[in-house]
């Protein structure tokens, strides 16, 4: 693990939690949660073993894909195994901010992924998109529900494999709990959970070419929610990629001090739906509904359709399907109601 990182970043982290500590908490919803230790106790519960070897960074090819429930609250940025991800899922979650999925596909880093928070059922249905095995942090009473009534591959620090998560000390809870990729591995190999990939068409980018927009798309911003919070790209013509901000600055992972980056954004509008006091939501992604993909500095208005939770988001422009360029896809899921006004691409 690169501790060295996280020594440099922690100064920083403590001052932001400082300042953010003014303002009020973020709500919490009523589900199963991990009991918090004092503070005097929360020092690396579960430390990280030694890093990995050199072998273990090489590419596996036939390792199941993971999918990682990252917190995305203020007080968890900057978080740690995004810029490693090949797939991004943002959706809101109770409150106002959001939280983000985090799809490996070829798994073999040795730094930290977190902060670690719950699952949602339609966050199992996107996992189901690649048949990934589920790492999350307590849930709701629908999502564990789910879980177990359809047999999903999941740990949960909670419930099943709390010794392969642990607690950093430079971050309060809930905003604190990590694991990496190799205690992951461990833990599914201890729950006997299936190692090898199913043939998922997910993945194979090159059965649909991808079409070149007509539209400016170099700049892109999108607000999910509230006004104060927004979510941009800024094409970068000499790489060819996409950099990711959050009210205007730039989105960072704690593991290597980089910049997040993509190939490929998708925005897909959806209904969601409070469901009850807690405010937790049900978001509707199987079906067909409306959204854009941006490449390579172009914009397309798309038609997404997914007809199971076991299939993915086919995008469509004048009934032909386009593909994504190889490399990172990141898909925000923005609310119907909010769609026109809240979206600006240029």
């Amino acid at each position: 693990m690169n501790k060295s990182i996280y020594s440099a970043g922690a100064a920083l982290i403590a001052l932001t939690a400082m300042l953010a500590s003014c303002a009020p908490a973020e709500k919490q919803a009523i589900e199963v949660t991990a009991p918090v230790p004092p503070d005097s106790t929360i020092l690396n519960v579960h430390p990280p073993g030694p890093a990995q070897n050199e072998a273990a960074h090489a590419v596996k090819e036939t390792v199941r894909p993971i999918m990682v429930l990252i917190n995305n609250h203020p007080s968890a940025r900057p978080q740690s195994g995004l810029s490693y991800a090949d797939v991004l899922y943002e959706c809101l979650a109770e409150g106002e901010v959001t939280r983000i999925a985090a799809i490996y596909r070829h798994p073999a880093f040795a730094e930290p992924v977190g902060p670690v928070r719950s699952i949602r059922p339609y966050f199992i249905d996107l996992g189901k998109i690649y048949d990934a095995l589920q790492v999350h942090a307590g849930g709701s009473p629908d999502g564990y529900t789910k879980l177990e009534e359809e047999g999903i591959d999941h740990l949960d620090e909670i419930t099943n494999a709390g010794r392969f998560f642990w607690r950093e000390s430079f971050r309060k809870a809930p905003h604190n709990l990590y694991t990496d990729i190799s205690k992951l591995e461990q833990g599914a190999r201890k729950l006997t959970f299936r190692e090898q990939p199913e043939d998922r068409a997910v993945f194979k980018q090159a059965e649909a070419e991808p079409v070149e927009g007509t539209q400016p798309g170099t700049q892109i911003d999108v607000t999910f929610l509230l006004d104060s919070y927004k979510v941009s790209y800024r094409y970068d013509p000499d790489q060819q990629v996409y950099k990711r901000l959050i009210n205007g600055a730039a989105h960072l992972d704690l593991d290597n001090n980089r910049q997040l980056e993509t190939e490929n954004v998708v925005i897909l509008g959806a209904d969601h739906k409070v469901l009850d006091n807690e405010g937790r939501r049900d978001i509707t992604l199987i079906g067909s509904g409306q959204g854009y993909l941006v490449q390579k500095g172009k914009a397309q208005v798309i038609e997404w359709t997914r007809k199971s939770a076991e299939d993915k988001f086919h995008l469509y422009k004048d009934k032909v399907e386009l593909g994504l360029i190889p490399g990172r896809s990141h898909y925000l899921i923005v609310p119907n109601q909010r769609y026109e006004q809240h979206i600006q691409i240029r």
